[in-house]
Parts: structure tokens; C-alpha cells; sequence
């Protein structure tokens, strides 16, 4: 581990030099680099081009690399948000007066270096740094090649802005995008305190297999949307066109439709123009190819047993025609990463059972899944949609990073 373990002492060398930061100045820290990255949009755009310009346009993680003024407008924005948030660290939790006349106190307090291993999305830089910085935590982020320039460019323009109030720049540490260096972040339990992957299921699944730091998963989305026999068709029609087609390369977007045989010709009906309008190819199960192929739809496949249960993160869907309610809870149950899943009723009894019954980080009710997210939520920003129970579940956000702490006070007690 010779090659990184400078930047790793580096980065954990930080910490106390973060914390010297009072909840004000890492307020008025974040106002300030969101201010700067405006400022600097023509240099980000110039840098993300040089990566933006190595992938083919074909490829659907072309959209997750694409940092436009827009986008870095919302990052501003996400940053002032996270700005607005209190500090999760330094919480009292409880406190007790023992009978021996021990003050015992739990409180919040950061969980100290925080790595996250990521993929084509630079703006996890930005979200991941602010989310840290606001907490107390360090952070060293392992980016993919895919983004090296933009990710080089940001991760300057941060570190620039922590030595201006007079803190450690390693606070904030960008690792070489070397795949074989990846393992050995994974083994470097004496300076990382927690690892949080965030992007395909194979980076996923090779982090859980090796990491000998404790793991976040930020899961993988296989996303259903169930239309139910008394939903509003048109309503449903519109929610899974939103769900699949609004940025069909993130977590949260749908992957398999589910749709009640009693409404099946006449939602497929429906559904059919307005995924043609976006060129959806569709992998539908033997009775949904049916229909679709006699709503005329052009973009139809036969489904494989591979693509019930797969996350598409492209212009693509699978379809299958359900008996009832029980029917597609079993396919849920069976296929679903549990991120987000959605159920278009009018029936209350129904949707409460399936809000109820899925196993989900996040499950709706009549609205599409793009909804999933941080600062949809109210919590500025996210790390990633963890998909497992422990510590946190749904967006991984700025109230999360932190763990929990005794202080004990006393006046010369021993114990019996």
C-alpha cells in the first residue's frame, strides 16, 4: 500500500484541523465555494469536456459525466442548501445523573474518514466534500478515470478555499484513479473509517467481498412501477414516462413496468405513444408483447428472464402483465434491489398494503421514483441511496455521517 499511503496519513492527518472550524465558518466555507464555482463555471466546462470528449455518445454514463452551467448552478444551489442545515455533530442524545454521581452524556460526533469509491458522476465530488466539510468529516474520494479531469479541477478548487480559512487542504483528498489502488483502500483500516461505494452493482458487490472497512452500500436501483386495476390510467402512464425517461441513467429511474391484467390493453394503449416519443425499447413478457405489438409500438422486444431484475440506466424497460396485487408483490419481492418502488391506485387498502408489504429504502403512492434523492427530500444532498438496514437506510445524507459517542464525567469514582 506504499503508493497511497501518504495520501491516506495525509487525509486522516487532517481531521483535527477541520474540526478547528466552528459551525459558522463551515456555513459561511460552503456559501463561499458555491459562489466560487460559478464563478469558475468556464474552467469545470472546459475540464469535464476533456473527459466528456473520451466517451462514446452512445454510452448512457455520458449523461451521469456531463457537468453543464445548469448543473453547476444546481450544485451551487445544493451546496447553500447543505449550508442551511445544522450540524449533525456535537448532538446531545441523552444524558444521566448515575446514582454514584457519574454525568453521563451520549453525543453526535463525525465518523472521521469517510472513502467513498465512485463512478462517472463528478458531482459526487462537490456533494460528498460539502456533506463532509459540514460535518466534520474527512473525506477521500476515489473518482473513475471516466472523469479524472473534472473531478482534478473541482477537488482543487475546494482544497483552495479550505487553506484560505486556514485548514489542512487534505481534508478533502482525491485518490489516482488506478483500478489496482482501489484494493488497497479497501484494506487501509488504520486511516479510513468507513467505505461507501456509490455506483454499479459489480463495483457495489466487489466492495462488500473485499473491504475489510466497514461498508455503506449505496445500492444498485432495480425500480418497479405497479398499476394497479383502479389507478387513473392516464396519471399511471405519465408517472412511469417520467420515472423511465426524465434522466434514465440514475438509480431511481424505472426499470420494469408491472401492470394489472384487468387494465393491461388499456394502459399499454396509453403507455405506448408516449414511450415511442423517447425511443424506449421495451422487453416485455409474452402477453405484453402481445398488446404492445398491437398498439403498434416500434421499440418492442421478447423479454429474457434477465431483464426482470435488471437496472437498465439507459432508454430501456421491461414490462409484464400481473394478475392481481399479490402477483406483483411476489415479482417485487423477487427481483427488487430495494431502492424505490411505486404502486398507481385509487384503492387505499391496496396501495397502504403495498406501502406496508415492499421492501423497500423508499416506496410511493401515486408519484414517480425519480423522486428518491437527498435534496428532494430537504437534506441538501446525498451520498448515495443506501439500500442496506444498518445505520442508514434511503438517502445517505449529512444527518448520517456521524456516530455516537460516551463522555463521562466524574468527581474521583471507582468502581466495586
Amino acid at each position: 500500500m506504499q503508493s497511497i499511503v501518504t495520501l491516506l496519513e495525509q487525509a486522516q492527518q487532517a481531521a483535527p484541523s477541520l474540526r478547528q472550524l466552528n459551525d459558522a465558518q463551515r456555513q459561511e466555507l460552503l456559501n463561499e465555494l458555491a459562489e466560487v464555482l460559478q464563478q469558475k463555471t468556464t474552467e469545470i466546462m472546459a475540464a469535464n469536456q476533456l473527459d466528456l470528449d473520451k466517451m462514446p455518445d452512445a454510452d448512457p454514463k455520458k449523461d451521469r459525466l456531463l457537468l453543464n452551467g445548469a448543473r453547476i448552478r444546481g450544485l451551487a444551489a445544493s451546496l447553500k442548501d447543505i449550508a442551511r442545515l445544522p450540524d449533525p455533530a456535537n448532538v446531545l442524545v441523552l444524558e444521566r445523573h448515575l446514582d454514584n454521581g457519574l454525568l453521563v452524556q451520549k453525543k453526535t460526533v463525525p465518523l472521521g474518514v469517510v472513502g467513498v469509491i465512485y463512478e462517472s458522476r463528478p458531482n459526487v465530488t462537490v456533494d460528498v466534500a460539502a456533506l463532509c466539510i459540514r460535518s466534520g468529516n474527512v473525506c477521500v474520494l476515489r473518482g473513475g478515470t471516466d472523469a479524472l479531469h473534472t473531478n482534478t479541477i473541482l477537488v482543487s478548487i475546494i482544497q483552495s478555499l479550505l487553506e484560505k480559512y486556514h485548514t489542512d487542504k487534505n481534508a478533502v483528498t482525491l485518490m489516482p484513479p488506478d483500478r489496482a489502488l482501489v484494493a488497497d483502500m479497501l484494506t487501509a483500516v488504520q486511516y479510513i473509517d468507513i467505505i461507501i461505494p456509490r455506483g454499479s452493482q459489480q463495483l457495489i458487490d466487489f466492495v462488500r467481498a473485499n473491504s475489510k472497512v466497514p461498508v455503506i452500500e449505496t445500492g444498485a436501483g432495480v425500480c418497479h412501477t405497479y398499476v394497479e386495476k383502479s389507478a387513473d390510467l392516464e396519471q399511471a402512464a405519465n408517472i412511469v414516462t417520467n420515472a423511465k425517461v426524465s434522466r434514465p441513467s440514475v438509480c431511481n429511474a424505472l426499470d420494469t413496468v408491472l401492470v394489472d391484467e384487468a387494465v393491461a390493453p388499456e394502459f399499454l394503449q396509453l403507455l405506448a405513444p408516449k414511450l415511442a416519443a423517447y425511443k424506449v425499447d421495451v422487453y416485455a413478457e409474452p402477453l405484453a408483447f402481445q398488446l404492445l405489438q398491437q398498439a403498434g409500438y416500434p421499440h418492442l422486444h421478447q423479454a429474457a428472464p434477465e431483464d426482470f431484475g435488471r437496472e437498465f440506466l439507459d432508454l430501456k424497460c421491461s414490462v409484464k402483465v400481473v394478475p392481481g396485487p399479490d402477483a406483483a408483490l411476489e415479482h417485487i419481492q423477487k427481483y427488487s434491489s430495494k431502492h424505490s418502488e411505486a404502486i398507481v391506485s385509487r384503492d387505499p387498502i391496496v396501495s397502504e398494503r403495498f406501502m406496508n408489504t415492499v421492501d423497500a429504502a423508499a416506496v410511493y403512492v401515486n408519484a414517480s421514483t425519480r423522486f428518491t434523492d437527498g435534496g428532494v427530500f430537504g437534506l441538501g444532498a446525498e451520498i448515495g441511496i443506501s439500500t442496506q438496514k444498518l445505520h442508514a437506510r434511503g438517502p445517505f445524507a449529512l444527518e448520517k455521517l456521524v456516530t455516537e459517542k460516551w463522555f463521562v464525567y466524574g468527581s474521583g469514582q471507582v468502581r466495586e
